[in-house]
């Protein structure tokens, strides 16, 4: 057998043991690094898992994560107990080298001391150690200096562990606790700011979780945002979302896939309800309400009506999965009817998964992996720009258009396929 199908079956073996060892209160560190989705960013494409060296697209040029296995030259395997909260909580590493913040440490900061030791026995004791270098950053010299993060831990770094909200229920503070730790939602869900520091790290400010560009593709606002937030969403929309990667609105794409895929489809029941209950709970700046859909376009459509710009482009490349009225299928292909990735307020990954196409995660609940074709072959930036735009203002849908250069820009970066 291959090396290639090696990694992948040990890979696929790791995360098969996760789902195996799974218990309802994650009484164990297996489950609680799942939960803290650590094989995602440090496992490679077709690498060993947890040996790293996966790149990393940061504002200031590449990372790359580092071999977090028991391995003593190259990983963790000389890492005290104290070493390694250090290096999870704080962004130090053993030898004194400040971390990169592309490490989540301040959202692993609030993680529990009795969590933390389970974490680090599961390391040293059940995962295989890999003989494999770390690489180092492609940031320039000057800047890849690593004293200024100290100077940013000092003006950024909050290292107190989670403290319950008693004025709420156990249910929602174990939500908070995942959502704003392990799980480190904000992350890739909440804007950045002056030194590329989350501008909130949970709900007392109400920025936190209200969506944020990152590599290319818009993670989506996650508060009780009618529009392009979870408003419409019950909290079982939620739960089946996390464990399928789809649901009647909405399916994964980007990095969210690997994150249901190696992470959330893994958590019990009861912590999935325990986040829905927490993101349900976080009100909106937004004062706009959800259109309601109308059947206009699908009137016009079904007689036969070209004339709007990108209808044609609709009924050629989209109708067959997303349907005429535009509500999709139920558990196959999603609704663009008030869907929150096409009402983005920005359209970035609309436009992304139109180019690149998408598969779906495949997860233990939901193994099809349904995959959407990429278009950017097929479709030039301005007949784009038009399906897009008419998808965003059409079935009572409501959002700004999508421009040429919005396509070009998001072409340029994400592909070197299509006409332009």
């Amino acid at each position: 057998m291959g090396k290639l199908k090696i990694n992948s079956l040990l890979l696929i073996i790791g995360l098969c043991s996760i789902a195996a060892k799974a218990d309802n209160n994650f009484t164990n560190g297996q489950q609680l690094v799942a939960a803290g989705d650590c094989i995602s960013c440090h496992t490679a494409k077709d690498g060993a898992p947890f040996a790293g060296g996966l790149k990393m697209i940061t504002p200031i040029g590449a990372v790359y994560s580092s071999n977090i296995t028991p391995d003593k030259t190259f990983g963790i395997g000389n890492y005290s107990y104290d070493d390694f909260v250090k290096a999870v909580r704080e962004g130090v590493a053993k030898d004194g080298r400040n971390l990169y913040p592309a490490m989540p440490y301040t959202s692993y900061a609030k993680v529990t001391d009795q969590d933390m030791r389970m974490i680090y026995d599961y390391f040293m004791t059940q995962v295989k150690p890999v003989k494999q270098a770390n690489l180092e950053s492609d940031i320039p010299w000057l800047i890849s200096m690593r004293w200024p993060l100290a100077v940013w831990n000092e003006i950024y770094l909050d290292n107190s562990i989670y403290q319950a909200d008693n004025s709420k229920s156990e249910q929602w503070n174990r939500g908070a606790y995942l959502v704003q730790g392990l799980a480190h939602c904000g992350a890739c869900h909440t804007s950045r700011g002056i030194g590329f520091a989350e501008k909130a790290l949970d709900q007392s400010d109400q920025t936190y979780l209200t969506g944020a560009l990152i590599d290319n593709w818009y993670a989506p606002d996650l508060t009780e945002n009618a529009i392009s937030g979870l408003g419409n969403w019950s909290k079982q929309d939620i739960i089946q979302f996390l464990k399928t990667g789809h649901n009647d609105k909405n399916a994964a794409f980007g990095s969210m896939s690997d994150v249901i895929k190696n992470s959330t489809q893994y958590l019990s029941d009861e912590d999935l309800t325990s986040i829905a209950v927490y993101l349900k709970s976080l009100t909106s700046t937004s004062k706009h309400s959800a259109s309601s859909t109308t059947n206009n376009t699908t009137t016009s459509l079904v007689a036969g009506d070209m004339s709007q710009p990108g209808a044609q482009e609709y009924m050629d490349n989209c109708s067959a999965c997303h349907r005429i009225d535009g509500q999709g299928y139920t558990k196959t292909f999603p609704s663009l009817a008030g869907s929150p990735v096409v009402l983005s307020e920005k359209p970035d990954s609309l436009i992304r998964i139109v180019l690149n196409g998408s598969q779906v995660p495949v997860t233990q609940d939901a193994p099809t992996g349904l995959t959407m074709p990429d278009f950017a072959w097929r479709l030039d930036d301005l007949q784009m720009a038009n399906l897009l735009t008419f998808i965003r203002s059409s079935w009572g849908n409501n959002a700004e258009k999508v421009t040429v250069s919005d396509v070009k820009s998001v072409r340029d970066a994400t592909t070197t396929k299509g006409k332009n």
